[in-house]
């Protein structure tokens, strides 16, 4: 599994979007690969009709109706919305909030990401059942250091943990990937796919990093 996180970079803004998507859908079908994107919340709209999955970048424990301003996970199904990030390191939530969203995308038959920044809550929210942690110590995100070469032990204890307490959660690696290099090394820890953000969003060639990421899963 391999996640771009778009955040809110300007880089992705507009009709750049779709050009984006476009790249990632041509290297998905190259490497025969799973590549799904989490656009800024506005604009899933545009590319929700992709081949790839999309997913949001977060989701409200909010009921359907005259709940202004939340994002639920029942009207983007509706939209063709594949899943969701939840408890992404820049957008914290409390345990009772990750529990029932994880539960809720079950149900609607949706992938689930819970965001961890340590091995203990790797090992915590992996009993819920949810179809991956993202491990992301939150000190290297964005900072061009990547856990799989700063910290490889974390990779390896979490895929550990995540194994012991469900059998069926798989572990994805995040923070500061940049390279093909750190993407193997991540896969050889014990990690089954990737979450990555500006390392892909912030490159001056989108199709020649994201094929080389790529590459580096299969």
């Amino acid at each position: 599994m391999f996640v771009i996180n778009c955040k809110n970079y300007e880089e992705i803004s507009g009709e750049k979007i779709i050009k984006f998507v476009n790249t990632a859908e041509k290297i998905s079908k190259k490497f025969k690969i799973k590549i799904a994107i989490c656009p800024p919340q506005h604009l899933i709209g545009v590319v929700a009709n992709s081949s790839i999955p999309i997913l949001a970048q977060h989701i409200d424990d909010s009921k359907v109706g005259s709940t202004t301003g939340f994002v639920i996970p029942e009207l983007l199904k509706k939209s063709r919305v594949n899943g969701s990030l939840i408890n992404h390191s820049e957008h914290r939530i409390s345990s009772k909030e990750i529990s029932k969203l994880v539960s809720k995308l079950k149900e609607l038959k949706m992938t689930s990401i819970v965001c961890v920044k340590d091995v203990a809550e790797a090992r915590k929210y992996a009993k819920l059942n949810p179809d991956y942690v993202a491990i992301e110590p939150p000190e290297l995100i964005g900072s061009g250091k990547a856990v799989s070469t700063e910290r490889p032990e974390l990779i390896t204890k979490a895929a550990n943990a995540v194994k012991s307490a469900n059998n069926n959660t798989k572990l994805l690696c995040g923070a500061g990937i940049v390279s093909g290099q750190d993407v193997s090394k991540a896969v050889e820890l014990g990690s089954k796919g990737i979450l990555v953000a500006s390392g892909i969003i912030k490159a001056k060639n989108w199709d020649k990093i994201i094929s080389e990421f790529a590459k580096a899963l299969v």
